[in-house]
Parts: structure tokens; sequence; C-alpha cells
């Protein structure tokens, strides 16, 4: 049994016996409480109230929320209506609620309506709105949905630098926090500073809750990217690198274009999936070279809607030419290709040399960003023998991030615990994510399959989008508000 599940059952048990007892000095029957739902009416008759409540405790989500207002509304029948006993009955309850069962000073005072109001001062007023503000901010961060900045142009022109998008966690079911001991709105750093947001003494088991669906073909998916280098790109110095937990690790948002068990491929630039080619999105981006008769201005370039993240300036190489490398759909080559002062345009010719960047970076995988793989995604309860070739595709998957306390690579060998073992069955699922821009994402060509405990939630909507390339009263892309994300 894990400490999830341990957790979970005295958070169960010891709640059970508090409301219990609480339920018997409101002269009621204690057993009452072990009926879930009826002990929450009940309750709610404790309060004072009205019986169509209990409806809110019937709807995903909004029922967590609605739970704690009734346990908050609870505990003040019985005096507790001060800030601190709240923190106690959300961090400690099952250790909370049984102790005002048990004391003999603890009375039930009647429904909320009878009790008088204690007067608070303009602090604690001001302390106890800020802190549940905190607490309501926090839930809904973690349970429904959380706001993410694209940083880069590696989904461009999908999504573009400066889109503010809220990221769906109950798509895919939202995960239990890892890392408890963290300042609430924070991830790795505290605010303006360098100062860590979290201490990793304690390290709890993941699980995920319930989702609407699952990781499809084509989602767009923002997860903590698995990679040490890719976790600290601004750090040059890999003696300062920093091991995150998982669930503070940097958030990158990609297309996911295969799940668990598919075959990936790429050839001459064509996405290929179970070997069939895959659907490209319709504002995918790739490197073009660009030959004009004379320098674009940045009238020009705005009116194509490039910034200059869009493109790079070679310099003129004859008096009537000037070249440039352009990161273009599809759509926008033929609407350069169609200006007058534009002489060439054409698609940046495959590369066929290996990349060492690229993943695996191993003999047996001489790819690159235009040509890559096949490469068979891991699943849960797939099983791969162990030799040289397989180690070398899954050998880092295996000792990273399958859950195995100690692993060794030595050769063609796999040690598990000590043990050589001679084949392996994954123990999660993981997925491949690329950039729409293809030509310009550092995705899972370079960096690997993203487990799937590192999935974080699916793009759901752009609520702002700025450019910060544009004058201050052109900042605002009106026309990308509210755009659902596909």
């Amino acid at each position: 049994m894990n400490i999830f599940l341990i957790l979970l059952l005295l958070f169960t048990i010891g709640g059970t016996i508090g409301i219990w007892k609480l339920f018997e000095k409101a002269d009621l029957p204690g057993w009452k409480a072990l009926i879930p739902f009826y002990a929450q009416f009940i309750m709610m008759k404790l309060i004072g109230k009205p019986t169509w409540w209990i409806v809110y405790l019937f709807i995903p989500v909004i029922n967590v929320f609605a739970l704690y207002v009734l346990i908050f509304d609870f505990i003040r029948c019985y005096g507790k209506d001060k800030l601190v006993h709240q923190g106690a009955v959300v961090f400690f309850g099952f250790i909370f609620l049984p102790m005002m069962g048990f004391d003999s000073q603890v009375k039930y005072l009647g429904t909320l309506d009878k009790i008088p109001v204690r007067h608070k001062t303009i602090v604690q007023e001001w302390t106890d709105a800020i802190v549940f503000a905190v607490v309501a901010a926090t839930l809904i961060r973690w349970l429904i949905m959380e706001a993410y900045t694209i940083p880069t142009p590696s989904m461009e022109n999908s999504l573009l630098v400066g889109d503010f998008l809220f990221v769906s966690k109950f798509h895919y079911g939202t995960r239990t926090p890892r890392t408890p001991l963290q300042i609430p709105l924070t991830h790795q750093k505290i605010w303006f500073t360098d100062i860590p947001s979290y201490l990793d003494w304690i390290q709890l088991p993941s699980t995920r809750l319930p989702g609407l669906t699952s990781v499809k073909r084509n989602d767009v998916v923002v997860f903590n990217v698995p990679g040490m280098y890719e976790n600290n790109l601004e750090e040059p110095d890999r003696s300062r690198w920093i091991k995150y937990p998982v669930d503070l690790k940097t958030p990158y948002i990609k297309r996911c274009v295969g799940i668990s068990g598919d075959v990936i491929e790429v050839k001459d630039k064509q996405l290929y999936v179970n070997h069939q080619p895959a659907n490209n999105p319709e504002e995918m981006q790739y490197r073009y070279h660009v030959v004009s008769k004379d320098e674009i201005n940045k009238r020009n370039f705005d009116k194509l809607g490039l910034d200059p993240e869009d493109f790079q300036t070679y310099g003129r190489t004859s008096p009537d030419e000037v070249e440039y490398t352009m990161l273009l759909s599809a759509k926008k080559a033929e609407e350069v290709k169609a200006l007058p002062y534009i002489k060439s345009i054409a698609l940046l010719p495959t590369d066929h040399e290996a990349d060492p960047r690229i993943f695996p970076a191993s003999k047996y995988a001489p790819w690159n960003g235009d040509n890559f793989g096949p490469l068979t995604i891991p699943k849960e309860g797939m099983t791969i023998a162990i030799n040289d070739s397989t180690l070398a595709m899954y050998g880092s998957t295996i000792r990273d991030y399958d859950h195995n306390n100690e692993v060794k690579i030595e050769g063609n060998k796999l040690i598990i615990d000590g043990k050589e073992v001679t084949q392996y069955t994954f123990k999660q699922n993981y997925y491949f994510m690329m950039g729409d821009n293809r030509d310009n994402s550092l995705d899972s060509r370079y960096w690997g399959f993203v487990p799937e405990d590192h999935v974080l939630g699916k793009g759901f909507f752009i609520w702002l989008s700025l450019d910060k390339y544009a004058g201050f009263f052109n900042k605002i892309r009106w026309s990308r508000f509210f755009k659902m994300i596909e």
C-alpha cells in the first residue's frame, strides 16, 4: 500500500470518527456519519443550509469546493470559526476533527443563523479574505485550470508567442500533489527571486484522478518536460543543474503526434504514424529559403504577419538579390511567392546527416529532425527483450522514468535492484510530442518520450494574446480572444 492510500485511509477514518462524535454532541446518532452523502445531508441540517444544497456535492469539480464550504460551516457550529481552524481541518482533518469530537469543552451551538457573529478587525478580515483567495486559487489551479503563456515559437502558427491560455486539468484527470512543501501559486522559484519555492524533503507518490478522456493523437498537451538539460536551459554550468521533482519540472506545450504503442517515423519531413502519413496541422511551419530583389522592410514583414523570430537575413549576395530563411506555413509560403519583389522561394532540402543531438543518440539511430525512426512508443504492459539495440532505444527511459529504484546499464546488460534482467515490461504509458513549427521545435525528436505521469493537462482556449513586437495600439491580438485550441 503506497503513502497516498495510507493518507487517504487516515483522512477517511479520522474524519469519520470526528464527525461521529460531533453528531453525538448535537444529540444525533453517531453511526449516521458512516453513510456517504447522508452524513453530509445531516451536516447541512445542523448548519441550517437548505435541502437542495446537496446537489452541489454531485457536480464534479464543484463538489470539492462545496465540501470544504460545508466542513468550514460545520465546525463554525461548534465554535471553531478562526482561520487557523479552517487550515487545521484542511491539512490535518483526520486529527483535528477527532480532537474536537472528544473535547468536552466543544459544544454544538446551533445553526449558523443562531450563532452570534464574531466581530473581526480590519486586519483579520483582510487576512481571511487573502487566505481564502489563495486557497481557492490553489484549488482551482490544481483541480480545474491553470494559466500558461507561450514562451517560444515552437507551436507557431497554431499558437503564437505571447498567447495566454488556460490548460484544462480535468480533461485527463488531475494529478495528486507530489511535492507538498511548496509556497502556493509558485513554480520553481519565489516570484522575482532565485530562491527555491519548495522543499523536496517529502515526495508523495502521485496518482491521477478520473478524467473526461485520455491523451489522443493531435491533442495540444502541456506537460513537464522530462530531461535534465531542458529543465536547465538557462544554466550553462552543469554542476549547478537542478534535478526538479516531476511536478516542478519546466512545463512545455506541444502536439501529441503519437500515443503509447504507436510506431513513429519521419521521412523527408513528413510524419508517419503506424506506417501511415499523419495529417499535418493546418498552420504547421517549415523553414524556407527566400530570395528577394531587395531588402524587405519592416512594413512588408508586418503585412505578412512575420516577426523577427520568423526570419533570418543572410544579406545581399548580388546587386539584385537578398537572401533570407523564413519559417512559413504552406499557405504563407504561397503568399510570399506571389509577391512581386520575391525572386524565388524553396523549402530547405531534407537533411540526411545524423544529428548527435537527436534521441536516442546511438549508432542504432543515425537520425535527424527530418528523418527519424521508426521507433515504437512504450506502452504500459509492453515487454521487450534486453539487448544492445533495445537498451540504446529504451535504456534511459527505463532508468530515469519508469519508477525503478536502482537501475544500471552496463554494456548490453540491464541491472535492476542488483539483478540482471533479460526482458523488461514497461510500467506506464508514454507519448511522443512535436511542435507544429517543425524546423524550430525542441521536442521528442531531441529529448525522447513523455511519461504519462509528466502530463499536466490539455490546452483549452486562449484568453489573451499580446504581440511583443507590435506598437502600443496594436499590442493586443483581438482576433485570438477566447479562441479554442485545436
